[in-house]
């Protein structure tokens, strides 16, 4: 049996384990913060931001960005709750919010392969594209009503006392943690995110497998916009916009823990789970709200530097 490396160890586990101590230090000293209501709460939450990272992951692993994802989800879910204000059947409500994602990450991936435009100048355009079609629709007003309990049910329910949104969350982590880490497709997504060029050369099709993850990307930032709507009754144009960067800062972070250095599956969703824990421990302990803020854009920052030799890897044509 080999010894133990310290520095291995604090490398792969040392941000999981600040991230529990974080946790244990708001249920010590946050009130309310270890409430079975808060911490559902805190759960139901996290699902929202942690869907979309995991479809920001995806694309992370074929080493492109997205950076359309919460806008393509504030279109989406407006397409939704349009088609609900109309009194259509949830389940053509929800397959028109399916079929923006559908449609807008394959244009992102068509874009980055055919057209050979960097992921980063490419996705700001469908952003671009996907915020103006959202403003066309709703003429800035949000849809608001009161929606069937058939559509509202799939956020706001419980199964076996489970709330929905927690096995939604469970359903897409096992999805995506399954399809990189068991299957074929996986594999060679890893490996095209890891060395296009090599990856190419041993026959696997590159541009499929960046496709693929950026159509993923969008289909992720649909069903999480489909789950906000039904949450919160309503839709609106921007509604999703403020999760970019907790989205990027969650697949960074994740980054850091596990199999540091790499986009990893269990530590997007571990990251997401410790900024909203931040975030929900800061307002009990009556932190201004700009704090939270500042606290994110250091925790990018650490998380990118340290990471940084894995970033240089990525082959990011900017």
């Amino acid at each position: 049996m080999g010894r133990i490396d310290p520095r291995e160890v604090i490398g792969r586990y040392g941000t999981a384990l600040a991230g529990l101590a974080l946790i244990l230090f708001f249920l010590i000293f946050a009130p309310n913060f270890a409430s079975a209501t808060n911490i559902i709460n805190v759960l139901k939450d996290t699902s929202f931001l942690a869907i979309l990272a995991l479809g920001f992951a995806l694309a992370f692993t074929v080493a492109e960005l997205d950076l359309s994802v919460a806008e393509m989800a504030s279109l989406a879910a407006v397409v939704c709750g349009w088609l609900v204000q109309l009194q259509y059947p949830p389940i053509v409500a929800v397959a028109a919010a399916l079929g923006v994602g559908i449609v807008l990450g394959s244009l992102n991936g068509y874009g980055v392969t055919v057209l050979r435009i960097p992921s980063l100048i490419m996705t700001l355009g469908t952003a671009a594209i996907a915020k103006g079609l959202a403003f066309m629709i709703t003429q800035g007003v949000a849809f608001v009503g009161r929606w069937p309990v058939g559509f509202t049910g799939l956020a706001r329910g419980y199964t076996f006392g489970i709330p929905n949104l927690v096995l939604w969350m469970a359903g897409a982590t096992l999805f995506a943690w399954g399809l990189v880490k068991w299957t074929r497709t996986g594999a060679h997504m890893v490996a095209t995110g890891e060395a296009d060029e090599a990856a190419r050369l041993a026959g696997i099709a590159t541009a499929r497998m960046k496709r693929i993850g950026l159509l993923l990307a969008g289909v992720f930032a649909s069903i999480m916009a489909v789950l906000l709507a039904a949450n919160l009754s309503s839709a609106a144009p921007n509604m999703a916009g403020d999760y970019l960067l907790y989205a990027i800062a969650a697949v960074l972070l994740g980054m850091t823990m596990f199999d540091p250095g790499k986009p990893n599956i269990p530590g997007t969703v571990f990251a997401a789970l410790v900024l909203k824990v931040l975030g929900n421990g800061l307002v009990l302990l009556g932190a201004p709200y700009y704090i939270q803020d500042i606290v994110l854009g250091a925790i990018i920052i650490g998380s990118v530097a340290f990471s940084a030799s894995a970033m240089k890897k990525a082959a990011f044509k900017v």
